[in-house]
């Protein structure tokens, strides 16, 4: 197994950040990638940390909108992406199964795209205006963690529809059981971030889990790349409201 290599498969699909290219990856290796998920999700959130202390000072909206700035840029928009194709599918397939998987192949975004954007986009600017300084600055770590975090019980629990590409590695290869331990620690290290007293926090995520899911299997009869990302971008704007909230 190498691992390595399936560290840098996910830094290199989930993040921008530079860590050489594999001339080759073979598919089992693409599919063990999916145990790095979390791992990827927490070096997000400790960039977004470090940059919150280093714009200690700074006025709260503008250190919102440099820290939503540098989420997107770190993370290529990626999930941003399947976000827009989602809600253009949704909205456009009109109930049917093969329109709506068009639909999201389709590179435009649509009207239901745009608008989901900016609301996704407000919201995690509202949220990250409102974060302190002092007062859980770790709470920054949490929303990307879990965010990423969805991707591999998605896929460890929900069927793949769309035939080749990555994903279709991802399901195939995917380890079930390092998957479920991996799951496991990732559940103990959010528990531990929120202090256990709050772990209530995570309750709306996993509601919008089960709920986006069975939209996926009644709509799609599975998941996609694309719906994967839709749930990555709802778990982490979610987060962030329940945390400020909390």
């Amino acid at each position: 197994m190498n691992l390595f290599g399936s560290l840098r498969v996910a830094v290199q699909f989930l993040t921008r950040i530079p860590v050489g290219r594999q001339t080759t990856t073979d598919a089992r290796t693409i599919g063990h990638s999916l145990l790095f998920y979390p791992l990827v999700g927490l070096l997000i959130g400790v960039l977004l940390f470090v940059l919150n202390m280093i714009l200690s000072g700074t006025a709260p909206l503008l250190r919102a909108a440099l820290l939503l700035t540098a989420w997107v840029l770190i993370t290529g928009a990626l999930h941003l992406d399947g976000l827009a194709d989602s809600a253009d599918a949704w909205l456009g397939g009109l109930g049917d199964r093969e329109r709506a998987l068009a639909i999201m192949k389709d590179p435009y975004c649509g009207p239901a795209g745009v608008v989901t954007l900016v609301i996704v986009l407000i919201v995690k600017f509202a949220a990250l205006s409102s974060f302190g300084l002092t007062t859980r600055p770790a709470d920054l770590l949490i929303a990307p963690l879990l965010g990423r975090s969805m991707v591999p019980l998605l896929f460890l629990t929900t069927p793949y529809v769309r035939p080749g590409g990555l994903g279709a590695a991802l399901a195939t290869h995917m380890p079930r059981r390092a998957i479920v331990v991996v799951l496991l620690v990732t559940l103990a290290v959010v528990l531990w971030l929120l202090d256990v007293q709050r772990a209530y926090v995570m309750v709306v995520p996993l509601i919008a889990f089960f709920l986006l899911r069975r939209l996926m299997l009644q709509r799609l009869g599975g998941t996609t790349g694309d719906t994967a990302g839709a749930l990555v971008e709802i778990t982490e704007m979610l987060t962030l409201v329940v945390l400020c909230m909390s």
